[in-house]
């Protein structure tokens, strides 16, 4: 095939959507109000089978109201991955509360024999506090984040917050889609497990609204509260409403009904976009699975992972080219790709953050490359990537 732009991460949308849009813009309801933010949000509760769900203006949005409701604030510290994207980490700074960072395991997912060997012995336990002994800070909650719709261990995560009285928050913004198919938590569904969970409807994830995000959980105290604060704490009664009363500082996060309209549709068609993602990462694993030097990450056995990124491994020097010179490659032949993200506690602003044994993520940050994983991505397209790929 000649030589093409193919992208990394598209929306995969259909013209249907047009009449929910020309609906939102004929009745006038094309912000914070309408009808589709409510079926959206009950149409993405049903599919991970909750009773109810609250949408934000993002992912990011829908963590820091988690993180308040969950009750941390100034001078707490939070444990974090170091292997993430910044967003699943600036919300606990946004509370004046300080991140403590943890290294990956193969999943990419949070290390929790090591989080269990920090709570253990770097840390101190009252019965009812978890204490840092190197701050004297108070450690409040775990944000456990499930890369590229892999998903961490959330028995023992679940176990240890319970050993140590820690609230946990699953950033499965990424995960949308995937649950577990054994052990305790088996017909579970990403982001229903921890306290609270959020999602993620940015254009790059698996189904989009163009922006927006949604929060889950099994306490509907807390996806009242997290209703209350994203319409910036507004009272609801008749008076109340009439006369702009706010109960509290507030957040404006509210899902737009112009995003909601785009949600109705897309999470319908969630499954067969997953189907797609298999179908595509194994076409990936076939086409690559004789080549030197290059292994495909692989999803976990006991889940069914949404497959939402495709993740390859480049040995530098069996494959004979280094990841970024396969990068800038695979770029230069029209190619959309890129490493995994910049470990965060070696970032600006959390180079004095506190960092406990990170190695793996280390190695992943210098030799990962994610490749096309679009759902209206080709067989002809993911061969001609995997033929650049072997042109070395």
């Amino acid at each position: 095939m000649d030589k093409k732009q193919i992208q990394l991460s598209v929306p995969n949308l259909d013209i249907e959507i047009v009449e929910s849009l020309r609906e939102c813009i004929e009745t006038g309801w094309v912000s914070t109000g309408g009808r589709f933010i409510g079926e959206f949000e009950r149409k993405t509760a049903q599919y991970v089978g909750i009773a109810d769900a609250v949408s934000a203006q993002s992912g990011t949005a829908g963590l820091h109201v988690a993180l308040r409701i969950l009750g941390i604030s100034a001078g707490d510290e939070v444990l974090v991955p170091t292997l993430t994207f910044v967003a699943a980490v600036n919300p606990v700074k946004y509370l004046g509360a300080e991140p403590v960072f943890m290294d990956c395991d193969d999943s990419f997912c949070m290390d929790v024999d090591k989080l269990e060997q920090f709570c253990q012995e770097e840390c101190i336990f009252d019965g009812a506090k978890l204490i840092d002994k190197k701050t004297g800070k108070t450690i409040k909650a775990i944000v456990v984040v499930h890369i590229f719709g892999n998903l961490a261990d959330m028995e023992r995560i679940m176990d240890i917050s319970q050993k140590y009285n820690l609230k946990v928050l699953e950033d499965a913004t990424e995960a949308l889609g995937s649950y577990y198919k054994e052990g305790r938590y088996r017909g579970y569904f990403s982001g229903t497990i921890a306290d609270m969970g959020v999602y993620s409807f940015n254009a790059n994830k698996i189904i989009t609204t163009g922006g927006g995000g949604m929060i889950v959980s099994r306490n509907q105290h807390y996806l009242d509260e997290a209703r209350y604060l994203t319409i910036t704490a507004k009272k609801t009664s008749a008076e109340e409403t009439l006369f702009f009363v706010h109960g509290d500082v507030g957040y404006n996060y509210r899902m737009l009904n112009l995003q909601a309209a785009l949600g109705v549709s897309q999470i319908d068609k969630l499954e067969c976009f997953i189907e797609t993602k298999i179908a595509n990462y194994k076409t990936y694993k076939e086409e690559l699975q004789k080549v030197d030097g290059i292994r495909i990450i692989p999803f976990k056995e006991d889940i069914r992972a949404n497959h939402w990124f495709y993740s390859l491994y480049i040995d530098n020097e069996r494959f004979g080219e280094s990841r970024n010179e396969l990068m800038h490659r695979l770029i230069q032949n029209g190619i959309q790709c890129r490493p995994v993200w910049k470990l965060i506690h070696t970032l600006e602003p959390y180079i004095n953050a506190q960092n406990y044994k990170i190695a793996k993520a280390v190695d992943y940050a210098d030799h990962i490359l994610n490749v096309p994983c679009s759902t209206n991505l080709t067989s002809e397209e993911i061969k001609y990537v995997c033929k650049i790929i072997k042109e070395k």
